[in-house]
């Protein structure tokens, strides 16, 4: 037997013994990521929808929190498909300017999120928020599933007992949303001199050291 036909023995041999191995591992594999799967799915990325008003000064707070993974201004809750910010800000079109949060929700709860909303809004303002009238700057949390409606009434009504007051902060179900133009993106970051003022000169920050005492921004 030449050199070639030995090693080519002593390779099948390697294979047939391998092969059993093989199956094992794929074997055990499949049962691993079988048993994963449905903790795999609870760990993966959410998001969440809120609605306080202009959304420049509402990216910041949630940018802020460790497992939040991006923020996004845009629109929610109108009649027009991808509106623009001249009409949404007409209020003709029935859109909220808000901001989505994608997070993840092993380093991050829906709670502390909600925390974080309430926080950031004059709850007490159905009008608005701060200098900014109109349904176009309205509070609201629009909820993408049946537990964040529940965690978000219920946290509305924690909050009611904080005040004489009712809570005009309305709880309503995600519908599409609609990136705002990219101008509008991070703007706290982009124009921070422009957004500081206009946070002082809205009274912003003023209102919410009234209802929530003060805070950092």
């Amino acid at each position: 037997m030449d050199l070639a036909s030995s090693i080519g023995n002593v390779i099948s041999e390697i294979r047939v013994q391998w092969q059993p191995k093989q199956i094992f591992i794929s074997a055990l594999i499949a049962i691993v990521i079988c048993c994963l799967g449905p903790t795999a799915a609870l760990a993966s990325p959410a998001q969440a929808t809120f609605a306080g008003g202009c959304f420049w000064c509402m990216e910041h707070p949630f940018d802020e929190l460790p497992g939040v993974t991006d923020t996004t201004s845009g629109y929610m809750g109108g009649t027009v498909e991808f509106p623009s910010y001249r009409q949404v800000s007409s209020g003709s079109t029935g859109h909220a300017e808000v901001v989505k949060v994608d997070y993840d929700t092993d380093l991050v709860s829906y709670e502390t999120l909600l925390d974080t909303f309430w926080r950031n809004v004059d709850p007490l303002d159905g009008q608005g928020q701060f200098c900014d009238k109109g349904s176009q700057y309205r509070s609201i949390v629009f909820y993408h599933d049946d537990s964040q409606r529940q965690l978000a009434e219920d946290s509305k009504q924690a909050i009611d007992g904080l005040f004489e007051q009712p809570i005009a902060t309305e709880i309503l179900s995600a519908e599409a949303f609609y990136p705002a133009e990219d101008y509008h993106q991070n703007y706290y970051q982009t124009h921070p001199a422009r957004y500081r003022l206009y946070r002082y000169g809205c009274g912003r920050d003023q209102r919410l050291a009234e209802l929530w005492g003060p805070q950092s921004e």
